[in-house]
């Protein structure tokens, strides 16, 4: 087993007002922990990797292959790898959560 100590997770704002931390990363799958501030926006993007969350505090919609999906508090989520989505949070209320990347997704800091 491999402990992940909270301290020793660093914490870097992707896009204005989206922060993302890396916590374990494992051979199969890694996990990291979003907040996204009220009214940020995380551009369309894509990646290889399978995406599953789960929303702890706020809401936010996600646009998928143009339909809108609002997630809420215990609401969980699969966006299957090289899949185009966004997140948008469209409140005041800052919106929190879990994602797990299969394969492990490293670049936390995906701007570039």
């Amino acid at each position: 087993m491999q402990e992940v100590p909270q301290a020793a997770s660093e914490t870097v704002e992707a896009v204005d007002g989206v922060h993302l931390t890396q916590l374990a990363v494992g051979e199969a799958m890694s996990v990291q922990h979003f907040h996204i501030e009220g009214g940020a926006v995380v551009p369309e993007h894509g990646h290889p990797h399978e995406q599953v969350g789960f929303v702890v505090h706020g809401t936010a919609t996600f646009e998928v292959d143009g339909e809108e999906y609002v997630i809420g508090p215990g609401d969980s989520y699969v966006i299957p790898g090289d899949e185009p989505h966004r997140v948008e949070n469209r409140t005041d209320e800052p919106v929190s959560g879990i994602d797990v990347f299969s394969p492990p997704r490293t670049d936390v800091d995906w701007r570039d």
